[in-house]
Formats: C-alpha cells, structure tokens, sequence
C-alpha cells in the first residue's frame, strides 16, 4: 500500500525500502509482548530504532546528490544494527524468545545486505 492511489513516491518503489516497512512493522509486533515497564525503555528504543531504518532510507531517496543518499543509508544501516543489538539484549533479558530472535534475524540480514548493496552503488556513482 502506498499513501495515495496510483502515484509512488521514490522511496516506495525501493525493494529496500519496502524490506524496511515490513521489518518494522515485525519489531512492532515482537515488542508487544514486552513487559509493561519496558514501554518506556527497549519498547520504545526497538520501535524508534525500526522507524528510523524505514525513515532514512525514504530521506536519503529524496536526497539528489549521491553523497546526501549515502550518508542516509549508512544512518538506516546503523539503526539496523541496533534493532539486533537490542533484540539479543532483549532475549537475554528473557523479554523474548530465542525463537522469536531467530525468526526475525534473517530478515535483518536481508536487510543489512540490500541497504549495503544501496550504499555501495551510492558510492560507486560518487567516483
């Protein structure tokens, strides 16, 4: 689903981008089963952490230069790699299953390696 009927913006024609909405959305529902004094803490740092992920990717689509895009994508990446950090936290701090953390991570690899190969190509158009 786009915002408006027919018309996309750049950011939603991105695979990666539409990779990082879903992934979001995965923490969102991870997080629900969170205990009730974690709403303020992990709760919020992982959901924070998911939106920023999706929200860079779309800034740095906006962006005309390429440097501008990198830099972007390298804040998504960085947001990414937070999400697991705190999701293996989580998982130590039994807030959540190893199973459930294992479900989710190829999804952030997937992910890693697509904003990755993003940011490279960015670079590359750099030079």
């Amino acid at each position: 689903m786009n915002g408006g009927e027919g018309y996309r913006f750049t950011h939603e024609k991105l695979k990666v981008w539409q990779m990082a909405r879903v992934t979001a959305g995965k923490i969102y529902d991870l997080t629900k089963g969170f205990p009730q004094e974690e709403r303020f803490g992990l709760v919020n740092q992982l959901r924070r952490a998911g939106v920023s992920v999706m929200s860079n990717l779309a800034e740095g689509s906006g962006r005309t230069n390429a440097k501008d895009q990198a830099h972007f994508s390298q804040l998504a990446y960085g947001s990414l790699m937070e999400i697991d950090a705190q999701l293996q936290l989580s998982v130590d701090l039994n807030f959540l299953t190893k199973t459930a953390y294992l479900d989710v991570r190829p999804t952030i690899e997937e992910l890693s390696a697509a904003i990755n190969a993003l940011r490279a190509a960015q670079l590359k158009r750099i030079k």
